[in-house]
This record gives structure tokens, C-alpha cells and sequence, in this order.
């Protein structure tokens, strides 16, 4: 029943588009249509046949997997999928963005002449856009994943400690408790180093008076967890605290003006706006946020140039943030759920001030 309503939504969209046949090759979009969790394969969509094709690395694991009228072996996935496509006469053909553009050109180039491609987007993203309750239940755990496995690290971070120990501590207990895999390199970033957004585990000491920033998640079942605290290493100087006070502010206004209906941008513009009346708008370059689902990025994207409107069912990060330059920096982070009368935060760990009080 679940892959039938995915099934049925994409080929809403193949005859929206005025198409005959979709071909995917993203995992991701494979695993949302016919449930296979393997890394490489291709799925065609014919208004009245799916197909899976695959190599014989995955043969065994997509007959127990897939769900799809026909499961099919290839030797290479670029001959697999022409063979297919000359199999119907067809002259419409929508295929992913995110496909190379040498795969591209060879499919063009083996195909037949007549047929015509039309790459896609944005058209794809309404497949994925909103979560049904199946995905919000496994949304849901992995963000509670999140919150146990830091729990059980908490301890460590303090003075004196490397930010990578402190970054695999994290990724062993996320693993430890059933995540299938970090979902990201972990990023720890402590003093000055807090003015790097990707502030990727260094080999660098944290010390005393400090600020960390911890951006971490999971995967699992598929499904991701995203989320960022900043914690005070004691007490730290007013700057820090200002900084912090103020990125707390943008995170709490944008989250009270989630409801359906209203512009991604005005999220974005509500936080943005704050950060730059204190004085620190030139020192939050990155968008208030991104989807979150089965890539840890993904639709919708939430920025100055973003088109969409919040909608039940999608679920996104408020994450905005300050780095300054030699000083350090703070970003706050959670995963919400629009819900039908506002929104629901899935990530669990408490975004107020924490100070590790000092031996």
C-alpha cells in the first residue's frame, strides 16, 4: 500500500508533465518509490509499468526488496535503460538533474534520435516534499536517537578534550543505539574555530571561556536527524553571549511564525532581520534552513530565495547562525514538522543557554 500511493503520485506527475516514461536514478528516489536500499540501480516509470533494473551485485537483494512489476538485471545500467525505453514506443522522456551529464549525453547518444529529454528539478521535488506518517514516526526517532546518544557523551565536553574525540564519542553512541550511519562528518568547532559554519573535528583542545558548536545527526532506516547545540565552556565574555542571546532570539522569532501558508523567505527574513538589528548582519551568510528527509538536504530549501510556502507535512531545520572572524561563533538548530494549525519540533535537545560548569 505505501509504495502503490508513492507509485501513483509519481505517475500523476509523468502525465502532469505530459511524459511517457520517468527514469530515476538517485537512491534516494529509488528507495522512496519501490523501498530499494542498495546504492546503485535505475527505476523506470511507464504510466502502467515500473521497472527496476540493477547489476548482479543486487540481484538477490532487490527480488527481497523491491516492489515494482519487474525486476531486472543488467551488465551495464546505461545499455539496461535504453534496452527498457526501446521496449515502448515512446518520445517523452523525464529524467533526474542530478544525473551526470556524460550518463546523459551517452543515453542521448545509444537512444533513439525521435526521443526527446526533458530533465527535471523542481518538478521532482513535490515526490518527496511532504512526509507521510510513516516517515514522520521514523523522522521522529532518529532525532530521538540524537538526543540519547549526546546525552550519553555529554560529559566528555569540557576543557582539555580534542573536538574529534569528542566527534567520535558522538558517532559511536549514534551507532551503538541502532543509527545506520552519521549523516554527516560531525562538525565541533570550539573558539575561534566557531566562526567556520562546516567547522569540520579538528585535533584542536577546547579551553576554558569557549564557546562549541556541535552540528551532528543520523541515519536511520533511511531517514536523517539534524540538529545543532552550543554549549559554554563556563563562563564566557559578554561578545559570546550576545552572540549567543542574539542567534537564540532569530532561532525562537522564526519558529513562533511557522504555520501553514506562510513564505519560506519570511522565516528566513524574520531571523535574518533580528541577526542584522544587532549588529551582526553581516556575519550570517547561510540559509535558515533545509528539508530533511532521506538525503539531510533536500526540499524545501529555507532562504531569501525560496518560492515556497510552508505546508503540512513538510519538515525542515531553523538554523541560523553568527561567525565572527577570530572571535567564534553559535548556531542553533532544530528539525520541525509543519503540522495543520503550526508546527511540532522534532529534535529534542533544550537550544537555551548551557553553561558546563568547570572543576
Amino acid at each position: 500500500m505505501l509504495y502503490s500511493h508513492r507509485r501513483q503520485k509519481a505517475v500523476d506527475l509523468l502525465v502532469k508533465l505530459d511524459l511517457d516514461v520517468l527514469v530515476f536514478c538517485q537512491p534516494e528516489n529509488i528507495r522512496y518509490l519501490c523501498g530499494f536500499t542498495g546504492s546503485d540501480g535505475a527505476l523506470i516509470l511507464f504510466s502502467d509499468h515500473l521497472v527496476f533494473l540493477t547489476d548482479s551485485r543486487y540481484t538477490t537483494q532487490s527480488n527481497e526488496e523491491v516492489t515494482a512489476d519487474q525486476v531486472c538485471e543488467y551488465t551495464t545500467k546505461l545499455d539496461g535503460v535504453v534496452a527498457q525505453l526501446s521496449s515502448r514506443d515512446i518520445r517523452k522522456i523525464g529524467f533526474e538533474s542530478t544525473l551526470s551529464f556524460g550518463f546523459t549525453r551517452e543515453l542521448q547518444v545509444k537512444g533513439n534520435t525521435d526521443w526527446h529529454w526533458q530533465h527535471l528539478n523542481e518538478e521532482l521535488q513535490c515526490l518527496r516534499l511532504h512526509k507521510s506518517s510513516d516517515e514522520i514516526d521514523l523522522l521522529t526517532k532518529a532525532a530521538e536517537l540524537n538526543a540519547d546518544a549526546f546525552a550519553s557523551i555529554v560529559e566528555m565536553i569540557k576543557p582539555g578534550v580534542r573536538e574529534i574525540d569528542i566527534a567520535l564519542a558522538l558517532e559511536f553512541a549514534l551507532k551503538k543505539r541502532g543509527a545506520e550511519e552519521k549523516a554527516f562528518d560531525l562538525i565541533v568547532a570550539s573558539g575561534p574555530r566557531g566562526a567556520l559554519p562546516h567547522g569540520i573535528a579538528s585535533d584542536k583542545l577546547i579551553s576554558a571561556g569557549e564557546l562549541v558548536t556541535i552540528d551532528f545527526g543520523c541515519r536511520l532506516s533511511g531517514y536523517h536527524s539534524d540538529e545543532t547545540v552550543t554549549l559554554a565552556m563556563g563562563t564566557v565574555s559578554r561578545e559570546l553571549q550576545t552572540i549567543f542571546d542574539t542567534v537564540l532570539e532569530a532561532h525562537d522569532r522564526a519558529l513562533d511564525a511557522v504555520v501553514p501558508g506562510v513564505e519560506l523567505s519570511e522565516l528566513d527574513r524574520i531571523a535574518r532581520e533580528h541577526i542584522k538589528n544587532c549588529g551582526y548582519g553581516d556575519y550570517f551568510g547561510h540559509g535558515l534552513g533545509h528539508g530533511v528527509g532521506l538525503e539531510i538536504h533536500e526540499a524545501p530549501a529555507v532562504s531569501p530565495r525560496s518560492k515556497m510556502t510552508a505546508e503540512p507535512g513538510m519538515v525542515f531545520t531553523i538554523e541560523p547562525g553568527i561567525y565572527v572572524p577570530k572571535v567564534g561563533g553559535v548556531r542553533i538548530e532544530d528539525t520541525i514538522l509543519v503540522t495543520d494549525d503550526g508546527y511540532r519540533v522534532l529534535t529534542k535537545i533544550p537550544k537555551t543557554f548551557s553553561k558546563i560548569l568547570l572543576n
